[in-house]
């Protein structure tokens, strides 16, 4: 401080020039000078401040928008996922109801509709056709064998076919058994019935098949004749059409048909055919 009561200017340079009118002008007007040079650079420093915050709140505005939008598209994509979910689980229920539709366990659900199906005979569904049980075959009784038995069967079948009666089957069956003891055989001497599925060769003239009938007596072609249906219905037919068979002793009403050179040996298989037919028809049927 001057001794006039005035502030030094921190800012004057030291001068040793005296004070004069004009140097105190001078030096206000430096003073002024640098004043307004201070001004400026507080504002600068006050425009560069508010230009950085400025730049941190656009910054921190940016990251919210894409937190939020990031916010939304996982709420979208849990909401696809959630319909995805929800889609699988419609299509699991669907089929489900498919399937219970086809089983036969009720449900309470279901019950209306059975109902209302019961009710109306256009909207039932047709009820499902059970097919019979096959019967099964026979175990082989009276010392048979299962190939024995079998031709046995068929005998019996065909037998059935017709209409005749068991008396007609016992004597059939007993007749085959002495002839061929119930093998489908062919024939040595005519070798185009060994062409036909056979279970064995004989030597009888020409006689061929279960009956041993010779095709060159009148019974049919040889192939026909291997044929164990084809066989029974020729001897079936044939016995049919003698007088009074069914009251005959079975020996009498087999010869009668067969014209054999032992007319005696059918009586000694009655018992054993009687057996056989009992085990594939069993009495009442």
């Amino acid at each position: 401080m001057r001794d006039d009561g005035t502030l030094d200017d921190p800012y004057a340079p030291s001068s040793p020039t005296a004070d004069t009118e004009d140097g105190t002008s001078t030096e206000r007007t430096t003073a002024a000078s640098r004043l307004r040079a201070y001004a400026r650079d507080l504002t600068g420093r006050r425009r560069a401040q508010v230009a950085l915050a400025t730049g941190v709140v656009c910054c921190l505005g940016l990251t919210a928008v894409v937190q939020v939008r990031n916010e939304d598209a996982d709420a979208a994509t849990r909401s696809g996922s959630l319909s995805s979910s929800e889609l699988a689980q419609r299509a699991e229920q669907q089929r489900a109801s498919r399937s219970l539709d086809r089983t036969a366990a009720p449900s309470t659900s279901a019950a209306p509709s059975a109902t209302a199906s019961a009710a109306d005979p256009d909207t039932s569904a047709p009820a499902r056709k059970v097919a019979p049980a096959r019967p099964t075959d026979p175990a082989p009784v009276a010392g048979l064998d299962e190939d024995q038995m079998e031709n046995a069967e068929a005998i019996v079948r065909t037998g059935r076919k017709m209409g005749v009666p068991r008396r007609g089957l016992v004597i059939a069956v007993a007749t085959a058994m002495q002839e061929s003891n119930l093998y489908n055989v062919a024939s040595g001497v005519l070798p185009e019935s060994q062409d036909y599925p056979h279970q064995g060769v004989g030597w009888d003239h020409d006689s061929v098949g279960l009956f041993q009938q010779r095709s060159s007596s009148g019974w049919g072609p040889v192939g026909r004749l291997m044929d164990p249906e084809f066989a029974t219905r020729q001897f079936l037919s044939a016995l049919e059409q003698v007088p009074g068979w069914q009251r005959m002793r079975l020996t009498d009403a087999a010869q009668a048909v067969q014209v054999s050179a032992y007319p005696e040996h059918y009586q000694q298989h009655e018992w054993r055919a009687t057996r056989v037919v009992d085990a594939i028809v069993p009495a009442g049927r």
